[in-house]
């Protein structure tokens, strides 16, 4: 039995990764300082709290276990955030994936997937973004993700390390409630649409802000590829597979090759729930772009991927039943 380093995997995306590697009879191991990450989510393999600014805590991990891959999750995501204080981001984003890479090195651990971002982008230039699309990431949070991809790239060249970046689009919804995995998405501060859409649903008192009504879109609003977080975590088993089986090092997009506006978001979810969602109309914010839809194609060809939710109602009532849970 394999057993993979998932940094990170008390977050949202972490958690439903380790679920699937625990799943395909991986041995997950989980290293997480849960500092935005939640202790309720370590319900997937075996778990080392631990930070990867303490290069010693990561080295005695290394030394104790036989590790064979390294899936990282461990980000600081709000973009907001990284605008204001970007040095926390570099630090945190930056600084402590190269103590990890540093450790991997050192111990001969070669193979990385990597949770990047399709911030890596900035504004299209065509669409849908494919992975030759030019790399202009607008603020530091992408900047952040594009430093590790480069960082990836120069140790592979450097030290045979080889790696799958996966660029997501936007995350969303929960391990189906049938299966009793008790994961979902759970952000604090949380600033994506669809959890606090479906918090609006369930507080009458809350109204969603819809950030520009008058871009050049089917209804004014901004257009989002949104992706299951349990097809997110199929990819990146697949990804880890693809290693294993000595293929080269690679970047993938992950997407569902369409696009919903902000309204057809906030309807769905009137439709799922079966309630009422109040709505503010409020100024664009400045960096939004009025489309973001990627190509996942590739992801399709050499990984063998399929999104099993490939419908936004399909993933808003995985989501819903998440927040409802949680009540």
């Amino acid at each position: 039995m394999k057993t993979i380093l998932v940094v990170g995997g008390a977050g949202y995306i972490g958690a439903h990764a380790a679920r699937a590697l625990e799943t395909a009879g991986y041995d997950a191991l989980v290293f997480d300082n849960l500092s935005t990450g939640h202790a309720e989510f370590l319900r997937f393999g075996r778990h080392v709290i631990g930070d990867l600014a303490d290069r010693a805590a990561l080295d005695a991990v290394f030394r104790s276990n036989d590790i064979a891959g390294v899936m990282h999750f461990a980000a600081l995501i709000f973009v907001g955030e990284s605008v204001s204080d970007p040095a926390k981001y570099y630090r945190n984003n930056v600084a402590h994936t190269l103590n990890l890479l540093e450790c991997m090195r050192d111990h001969d651990v070669r193979r990385c997937i990597f949770s990047s971002s399709c911030a890596t982008y900035g504004l299209p230039e065509k669409l849908p973004l494919t992975e030759s699309h030019p790399l202009a990431p607008m603020n530091p949070y992408g900047r952040t993700k594009l430093n590790v991809e480069w960082m990836l790239e120069d140790f592979a060249h450097a030290y045979g390390l080889t790696y799958s970046a996966l660029r997501y689009f936007n995350a969303a919804g929960a391990a189906p409630k049938d299966q009793d995995a008790r994961i979902g998405e759970w952000h604090e501060p949380e600033t994506h649409l669809v959890p606090l859409v479906l918090q609006a649903a369930l507080d009458d008192t809350k109204a969603i802000d819809i950030f520009g009504t008058d871009y050049e879109t089917r209804d004014g609003t901004c257009i989002r590829d949104y992706i299951h977080v349990c097809d997110l975590a199929d990819a990146h088993l697949l990804a880890l597979q693809r290693l294993f089986a000595g293929e080269a090092s690679s970047v993938f997009n992950l997407g569902n090759g369409q696009g919903y506006s902000v309204r057809e978001v906030i309807d769905c979810a009137r439709k799922v729930t079966g309630r009422e969602i109040a709505v503010r109309e409020a100024p664009r914010r400045p960096g939004d772009p009025p489309v973001l839809v990627g190509d996942a194609r590739k992801a399709a060809h050499e990984l063998g991927w399929k999104p099993r939710f490939a419908d936004l109602e399909s993933i808003i009532r995985t989501a819903w039943e998440w927040e409802q849970s949680m009540r």
